[in-house]
């Protein structure tokens, strides 16, 4: 998948360009193992790590497009990470257009559709990526991010220059110094479960918008929308029935996953037991030619303990789904013990550059991410399917679909408590001097604004409307963040079926009536796979990604929570409200909750990275 960087001034990069840039090249290491390359210019100098995956002889990057009128110095440059799954048809294209390859590479192919095309070549990928293309004729810079934001790509602009990387960790080491959290971005931190579009927390750190091109020149800077979401989710006119609907759905997801199954190094997909992840190992399944396809699912070794957010196990699921689909299944098994380890913590912090992260969640998908990597380089996920089919409790409780607010932040067990919990662990004083719950508000606004209606709509289908659309582009990009960062960090590049962009243009805009027209969730999908999956898990209720049921690994966590306080150099109460800290020590049992201690969880995932990035906070 790999990690880019780069760094423009047109008042000119210095004399130590090479030793920065290979700085801000070096922290991304984690993204791209196999291979490093910096290149350039006195204003120009674009990085790169290379996790190979298509082509592992070559590809290497940064790659120059050179003309054909003898100039030494290359026309175009570029730094690329993601996967285009249609380059095979691009490349026929191209060739018939002129272009020649020496490589059978991706990466050459978007660099001779960016030489024949310009930014208009943005419009012909299919895939997640995320480039910078660097113009030494016309000295600009353009970064391009696809379409539903699954890769991600940061910069920073000040005056005459420009820093980009796939994570912040490659702007901050540009500079080295302590980073800085405005106002607005506190706030941000506050609010794990909402990701406002081209926005960061770091005060002068900002990202390209999902569907976005950003073009850098000595004019400044300009950003122009090459898809916009709210205008796929717009109701087209035309209706479609629950059969035609689950038709075009199972068509569209065969070709997506035949897409993206080619790769050069192997591959595999991860098998929770639930209807989105045994759809694709399924479908991934009837694809290979050669064997079965191989399917990790996440357990644990101690019990599974019920509850109304996670009503059952995954692994009876998994391990059914597996042997009616014939897949070859492993079940990596986590224990508390090592999970709660601190290291794997602050691995995680470091991955995601702040201090997100639920629970367990993203401990045990790091873990995971690990064990899948002695196996396989590629593993194709589920993940999206609840936003593209509306799939969460909060698409289908009233408290949550007519609440006056981001339906996951409603006062409901769709996500809402957990939100509430989460927000509670700061100081009182510190969320009303800030108007955390005004800016959530102005936040909510703002985003309806987008949804686009008709005038006929009933009350029902502009809700529901809104609902996708608050989910797509509010909600999915936190998941997109978690899963990218921490496969990444093991080394594992995720590839997300459900989020080609072709997929959400068919069912976005599909009525709710059709949506449901089983009346069960996720109906469309459940009748386009049906003949694929067993019945168990076809009926089965939705359950949430696990948290460990683990006693031990909570004890320690409070256990590590009250070592901390107890050192004089423990920054926690400049955020947090003393007494929340103090009752997460010796937490109460919450039967019933997604996360035992979420509020030991959160403080200590600050700590680390309040220790770690020693950022300057707007207090």
């Amino acid at each position: 998948m790999c990690g880019i960087t780069g760094w423009i001034d047109y008042h000119g990069l210095g004399p130590d360009a090479a030793t920065v840039l290979t700085r801000m090249t070096d922290t991304q290491a984690l993204r791209g193992p196999d291979g490093a390359g910096i290149w350039t210019s006195n204003i120009a100098g674009l990085g790169h790590r290379r996790l190979s995956i298509i082509d592992l002889a070559g590809g290497a990057q940064p790659m120059l497009a050179h003309t054909n009128d003898g100039a030494t110095d290359p026309a175009l440059v570029l730094t690329y990470s993601g996967e285009i799954y249609n380059y095979r048809e691009l490349r026929a294209e191209l060739r018939t257009r002129g272009h020649t390859f020496r490589t059978t590479s991706d990466t050459e192919v978007v660099l001779a559709a960016w030489t024949e095309w310009g930014t208009a070549a943005a419009d012909r990928l299919n895939g997640i990526y995320a480039f910078g293309v660097w113009d030494t004729r016309a000295q600009t810079l353009t970064l391009v991010r696809d379409r539903l934001g699954v890769k991600p790509l940061y910069f920073r602009q000040t005056g005459s220059s420009l820093v980009f990387g796939s994570e912040p960790k490659a702007i901050l080491a540009q500079s080295r110094h302590r980073p800085e959290i405005d106002d607005e971005g506190i706030i941000a931190l506050m609010l794990p479960l909402l990701k406002i579009p081209g926005k960061s927390p770091y005060t002068d750190i900002g990202e390209v918008r999902p569907g976005e091109i950003v073009t850098f020149s000595r004019a400044g800077l300009a950003r122009h929308r090459y898809w916009r979401l709210e205008e796929q989710i717009a109701p087209t006119g035309h209706a479609r029935s629950l059969t035609d609907s689950a038709d075009a759905v199972r068509d569209l997801l065969e070709d997506t996953v035949g897409r993206q199954l080619i790769a050069d190094v192997p591959l595999c997909t991860l098998l929770s037991g639930g209807l989105d992840s045994t759809a694709i190992t399924a479908l991934a399944n009837n694809q290979l030619t050669e064997g079965p396809v191989r399917s990790f699912s996440v357990d644990f070794s101690a019990p599974f303990v019920g509850s109304e957010v996670t009503p059952n196990a995954d692994t009876e699921y998994a391990h059914e789904a597996a042997k009616f689909i014939g897949s070859d299944h492993t079940s990596i098994v986590l224990d508390g013990a090592g999970l709660a380890d601190q290291a794997i913590r602050e691995a995680c912090v470091r991955s995601r550059d702040l201090p997100f992260g639920i629970g367990d969640l993203d401990m045990s998908l790091y873990v995971l991410c690990k064990a899948i990597k002695d196996h396989s380089t590629v593993a194709l996920s589920g993940e999206s399917a609840d936003e593209v089919f509306g799939g969460y409790l909060w698409f289908h409780r009233d408290d949550a679909v007519w609440a006056d607010t981001f339906p996951w932040m409603s006062d409901s067990p769709a996500h809402g408590r957990l939100h509430r919990r989460i927000l509670n662990v700061f100081r009182p004083e510190l969320r009303a001097k800030l108007g955390v719950d005004d800016y959530v508000t102005d936040q909510y606004r703002a985003a309806l604004a987008e949804v686009h209606h008709r005038d006929t709509d009933t009350r029902q289908q502009r809700r529901m409307r809104e609902l996708t659309h608050l989910g797509l582009s509010r909600f999915l990009p936190t998941l997109l963040d978690r899963k990218d960062r921490l496969s990444m960090a093991a080394g594992l590049e995720v590839r997300v079926p459900f989020c080609d962009h072709r997929l959400v243009e068919l069912v976005a805009p599909l009525g709710w009536d059709v949506q449901t027209g089983d009346g069960a969730e996720k109906s469309v999908l459940r009748h386009a796979v049906r003949d694929l999956i067993p019945r168990s898990v076809a009926d089965r209720k939705k359950s949430p990604y696990p948290s460990i049921p683990d006693p031990s690994y909570s004890d320690e966590v409070s256990h590590q929570l009250a070592a901390r306080l107890a050192d004089p150099d423990c920054r926690l109460n400049e955020l947090f409200d003393p007494a929340v800290l103090q009752a997460a020590i010796t937490p109460p049992a919450a039967p019933g909750a997604l996360i035992s201690n979420v509020e030991a969880e959160l403080a200590l995932n600050f700590d680390a990275w309040l220790r770690i990035y020693d950022p300057v906070l707007a207090l």
